[in-house]
C-alpha cells in the first residue's frame, strides 16, 4: 500500500513534467512561427518598397523614338531620295532631352529644326529649336533640351509690342503679336538653311523659294517632317 501511495506522486509528477514539456514545445513552436511571420512580413514590406521605388523611377523617365521622313514638298519635287531622320526623346522630369540624327541629306549643309503645330504647310505655330550641319557624308547629329512632351505649347494672352530685329523682306519681324489661347505643337520639321541649298538639291526646281524658318527668316523649303503621324497627334504627344 505504501508502495502504491509512494508511486502515485511520482506518476503525477511525471504526468506534470510531460505536460510542461508539451506546453514548452507549443511555446517554442509559437515563438518560431511568430519569428517566421515577422520575417515574411519584413520581406514583403521590403519588396513593396522596392517595387514602389522602381515604379516611381519608371514613371519619372519616359522615352520614345521615331523617324522623320521626306517632307511633302520633297516628295512632290522628287528630291532627297533616301533622306531621313531619327529622333529619340528622353524625359528628365522637368525637361526632355531630344537627340536628332540626320542621314543621307546633302553634304556640308545647314538645316534648321522647328517644333511645329502641323507637319505640312502652312504649319501653324512654330518654335525654332536650333541648327544641324551635315558632314561630307550628309550626316548630322544634335541634342536639344526643353519641353518636348504633351505639355509643349505656345500662348499669347494679349497683344503687345514685339522687338523688330529683322526688317528685310519677304519676312520682316512683326512689331506686335496676335493674342491667342494655348496652342499645342507636337510635330517636328526640318528646313534647308538657305533657298539656294534647297534649289541645289532639286527641291524647288529652278526657283529660289524662301521661307521664314531660320534665325534671319530667309530659309529654304522644308526637307523632313513627322508627317507620317496624324496632324493633331504628333509624336511629342507620346511623352506624358
Amino acid at each position: 500500500m505504501l508502495g502504491i501511495l509512494a508511486a502515485i506522486p511520482s506518476e503525477a509528477a511525471g504526468a506534470h513534467t510531460k505536460g510542461d514539456t508539451r506546453h514548452m514545445v507549443r511555446q517554442r513552436k509559437g515563438t518560431t512561427m511568430n519569428r517566421t511571420t515577422k520575417r515574411v512580413l519584413l520581406m514583403l514590406c521590403a519588396a513593396l518598397v522596392i517595387a514602389a521605388l522602381t515604379a516611381g523611377t519608371a514613371f519619372a523617365v519616359d522615352s520614345t523614338s521615331f523617324r522623320m521622313v521626306r517632307s511633302s514638298n520633297a516628295v512632290t519635287n522628287d528630291c532627297l531620295e533616301g533622306a531621313n531622320g531619327h529622333v529619340t526623346i528622353n524625359s528628365l522630369g522637368p525637361v526632355e532631352a531630344v537627340s536628332v540624327e540626320l542621314n543621307n541629306l546633302p553634304p556640308n549643309r545647314e538645316f534648321d529644326l522647328f517644333v511645329i503645330q502641323q507637319p505640312n504647310a502652312p504649319f501653324g505655330a512654330s518654335w525654332y529649336q536650333g541648327d544641324l550641319v551635315t558632314d561630307a557624308n550628309g550626316h548630322a547629329k544634335q541634342r536639344f533640351l526643353g519641353r518636348f512632351s504633351i505639355e509643349t505649347f505656345t500662348v499669347a494672352p494679349g497683344s503687345v509690342a514685339a522687338p523688330v530685329v529683322h526688317e528685310d523682306p519677304p519676312f520682316p519681324d512683326a512689331s506686335t503679336n496676335p493674342a491667342f489661347a494655348p496652342v499645342h505643337q507636337y510635330h517636328l520639321g526640318l528646313w534647308f538653311g538657305t533657298a539656294g541649298a534647297a534649289r541645289a538639291a532639286g527641291c524647288t526646281g529652278d526657283a529660289l523659294v524662301s521661307t521664314p524658318f531660320n534665325g534671319v527668316h530667309n530659309a529654304g523649303v522644308q526637307a523632313l517632317s513627322t508627317r507620317q503621324f496624324d496632324a493633331l497627334n504628333g509624336p511629342l504627344r507620346q511623352i506624358q
